[in-house]
């Protein structure tokens, strides 16, 4: 059921974006567009190997092309570049090498970047990269995660000793959350075990990263395509020993990000340490080949599952066992982004007994990092499919057996197995109303139907009922984990004297809708015009403060930091407004932008207030003139949004072709504060889900050579290739922020990718096949299918391949 904003209530109208604007019709200004006096321009070499020592760069010749200025080798940089920052150390002995922002003496990814050239134009950058020449002598490559761990492994960093980085352990019986999970599934009636693959994705964000350095004044400043301005100032001034009040970093508007830019990069310190080395101003744009081969990568684990559950469907205990690509260097949270998935492989379920294992590993391949969802797509991708495979198993409804183990309503607030408290939900309405626009029961019908007559084309239910916890996250919560920061939020309220409102908030947009949703939110609380409200962000010295945008946190502890100094003009303006109107502050009640005396008509707006401040003719004694605040919100609890997602695909079984024939959503995510933005994100965040099932894989050949370096090899998918969605919400507000809300940004990325497999699996298990690897392309699904008796030599046979052998029972009992 959705909900409506009240008359003259700006928070759940669904108002047009005040930035669509400029971003649609291209006033805005990216960086890339800029241009400053003096302007230099740079170009990066970068390895065509994976694996390999630096013998020799010659320089001499690229040095006495047209317009170059400057060319630079790694070790050039070698004494004033530091080592790229990660900021989560999960264990006390995790492994983590040094991470050159440009190689000295050896490469260990392709597309790492090996020199630079400075000159005055960007064609001229380019076309001296022609005259360095480098010398390689190649060493073995790592790329198989089950390989990279065996003992006598190649090693990507021969100086640690292992290719392992870290394991990272939670059991419930240690944690005293729950059982013991051999135990459960030693006295278990059924026990599945699968192996799935999680395959490598590319952001593939539409903007390239793009960096303006200045270094002519005071400050040196930064502009660049940053999903974090604040977290990227205060990592060039560690990294590099700047002053950090000597460091501005500004994040104009900003194409996309998805997690892929949520990172201090390799040539953000590069362009910085070249342009302060020259005094002039420098812009570095690379190219859409050289964003899918160094920005960082997403997902690429191997999930080792095993389920255990009662013949009567209850399930007994959970666990999982991971490896988890770091690729070649630790970034920023690379080694944590498995951590966030280990508290939501429970998802909704009531799952007494829990393990969870992640060994995280070093390959020759580009680093991993954040991607939409960062480990909550991972896990609920592997519960939701496990759920159906024991369904199979049991020979149950899979949506029966998901609501005998889901949290019930009344049973909120509910703390789970893997120790997070959620406050609140009702899966029972989300599912009730997905079936009902879905027609479950009429597409079970038709399905049954088709397989009787042996149609060449099948239909597939798939299901993903699911939570996410963001929001991130309770500072105390992160330090725990031993993340290298907070998760506070800091917002502020500038009132001018004509009454208008300037908003300042930590988060930082980059395509989110910011300015439109935190304009409803502070025009309904000071009861001010929408028009009136101006939102500044992603400058660190307009926003001195803030941890920026990454894991729906915007909302539920972005804003949350400006409605709390909202809060504080407010109480700043009461005993002004008592001045101005002759009474106690005790007496004024402030409702739709007034103060009025209790009782009586006698009232006066904040505007007038704002005008007398600026004035302060007469103000009450010992009190400033300023009604301006500010605020740091740090959230109590995530927020967990949930949702049940169901889809219908069609599988053609002659030639493997998927066809999704309808697609239903009911999300819960909150409070709506602006409902055209909750549909967008959730429509974008669908379509990436479903491209992880069906089309996008980065692949790396024997050699480890990115093949899917280009946009015509990496399948990005368009309007035509996705289906119409329906969508709809529920609303169970959350009840550990002010507004109920909860986040939105990564729920259809996380849903999406098992409702579509589960779907492609359920059309043709009757033969023989109980997984298909991602993503489902005709050739695979095709290929599945032609195996399919092989697969259904046991219900429980090992699928996806990889990390062990079951048992000669096929792993169920």
């Amino acid at each position: 059921m959705t909900t409506a904003a009240e008359p003259g209530q700006e928070v759940g109208k669904g108002r047009l974006r005040k930035e669509d604007a400029r971003l649609i019709t291209g006033r805005t200004r990216w960086t890339d567009n800029m241009n400053l006096p003096g302007m230099l321009h740079m170009a990066m070499l970068r390895s065509p190997m994976a694996h390999a020592r630096i013998t020799n760069i010659d320089t001499s010749e690229a040095r006495q092309m047209p317009g170059v200025l400057a060319v630079v080798t790694g070790a050039d940089l070698a004494d004033s570049q530091g080592s790229l920052p990660c900021a989560w150390p999960i264990t006390e002995d995790m492994k983590s090498p040094d991470a050159p922002s440009m190689a000295v003496n050896q490469v260990n990814f392709a597309g790492e970047v090996v020199a630079a050239v400075v000159a005055r134009s960007a064609a001229e950058a380019a076309d001296a990269l022609e005259g360095i020449d480098v010398d390689y002598d190649e060493l073995p490559v790592v790329l198989d995660l089950e390989e990279a761990i065996a003992d006598d492994a190649d090693l990507v960093h021969p100086d640690l000793g292992t290719n392992k980085s870290a394991t990272w352990i939670f059991d419930s019986a240690e944690a005293g959350t729950g059982g013991a999970v051999d135990e459960a599934i030693g006295s278990a009636e059924v026990v599945v075990e699968r192996t799935f693959r999680q395959q490598r994705l590319i952001p593939a964000f539409m903007e390239p990263r793009s960096i303006v350095v200045d270094p002519t004044g005071e400050q040196v400043t930064m502009w660049s395509a940053t999903q974090v301005p604040h977290i990227l100032r205060l990592m060039l001034a560690m990294t590099l020993g700047v002053p950090e009040h000597k460091v501005r970093v500004i994040a104009p508007d900003v194409g996309g990000g998805f997690g892929g830019k949520l990172q201090v990069t390799p040539e953000e310190v590069i362009t910085f340490l070249l342009a302060r080395e020259l005094g002039r101003p420098v812009k570095y744009t690379e190219t859409r080949s050289e964003s899918l081969a160094s920005a960082h990568h997403g997902r690429d684990q191997l999930q080792k599952m095993t389920i255990a559950a009662q013949r009567d469907g209850t399930v007994t205990g959970l666990k999982v066992e991971l490896l988890a690509d770091m690729g070649a260097y630790l970034r920023l949270v690379t080694p944590g982004v498995p951590i966030l998935g280990a508290f939501m492989y429970n998802a909704i379920y009531k799952i007494p007994a829990y393990h969870f294992a992640c060994t995280n590993v070093f390959t020759t391949k580009t680093p991993t990092d954040a991607y939409r969802g960062a480990g909550r797509p991972e896990a609920t991708f592997a519960i939701e499919r496990m759920m159906d495979e024991l369904a199979n198993e049991l020979g149950m409804d899979p949506l029966e057996l998901r609501e005998k183990n889901w949290i019930k309503h009344e049973e909120f607030p509910y703390t789970t197995v893997s120790t997070l408290t959620y406050d609140s939900g009702n899966y029972e309405a989300a599912t009730a109303r997905a079936k009902e626009l879905f027609d479950y029961d009429g597409l079970r019908r038709e399905q049954a139907e088709r397989r009787q007559r042996g149609d060449t084309v099948q239909l597939g239910i798939g299901i993903s009922t699911f939570t996410e916890m963001c929001g991130l996250a309770p500072s105390r919560v992160l330090g725990s984990l031993s993340y290298g920061a907070g998760g506070w939020e800091y917002g502020a309220i500038r009132m001018l004297p004509t009454g208008k409102v300037e908003v300042i908030t930590g988060s930082s947009a980059h395509g989110q809708g910011h300015e439109t949703a935190w304009s409803q939110i502070v025009a309904d609380k000071l009861g001010v015009p929408f028009e009136d409200v101006e939102v500044l962000h992603g400058d660190t010295q307009s926003s001195p403060r803030g941890l920026d945008t990454y894991g729906s946190r915007s909302l539920t502890v972005g804003a949350m930091a400006v409605l709390s100094a909202a809060d504080k003009v407010i109480e700043k303006a009461k005993p002004i407004a008592a001045h101005m109107l002759e009474c106690s502050p005790d007496d004024l009640e402030f409702s739709g932008g007034k103060f009025t005396v209790r009782g009586t008509d006698t009232s006066t707006g904040i505007a007038d207030v704002a005008l007398a401040v600026f004035a302060a003719h007469d103000l009450p004694d010992g009190v400033e003139p300023s009604i301006d605040a500010d605020a740091t919100f740090d959230p109590e609890n995530f927020s967990f949004p949930h949702g049940t997602h169901l889809c219908a695909a069609e599988v053609d079984t002659e030639t493997g072709q998927v066809r999704l024939r309808s697609y239903v959503a009911v999300d819960d995510v909150g409070k709506v504060v602006n409902p055209l933005i909750v549909e967008g994100q959730v429509h974008g965040g669908l379509v990436q889900g479903i491209a992880q099932a069906l089309f996008e894989e980065a692949v790396y050949d024997e050699s480890g050579t990115l093949m899917t370096g280009t946009l015509a090899d990496y399948l990005v998918p368009s309007a035509a290739d996705m289906p119409s969605f329906t969508t709809d919400r529920t609303e169970t507000p959350s009840t550990t922020n002010a507004l109920g809300v909860k986040g939105v940004g990564e729920a259809g990325t996380i849903a999406s990718t098992p409702a579509v497999v589960n779907a492609i699996v359920d059309a043709i298990r009757h033969m023989g096949v109980n997984d298909v690897e991602m993503p489902c392309t005709p050739m695979r699904v095709w290929q599945a299918i032609q195996g399919g008796a092989q697969s259904a030599a046991g219900p429980g046979a090992e699928s996806g391949g990889g990390m062990g052998s079951l048992d000669a029972e096929g792993g169920a009992r």
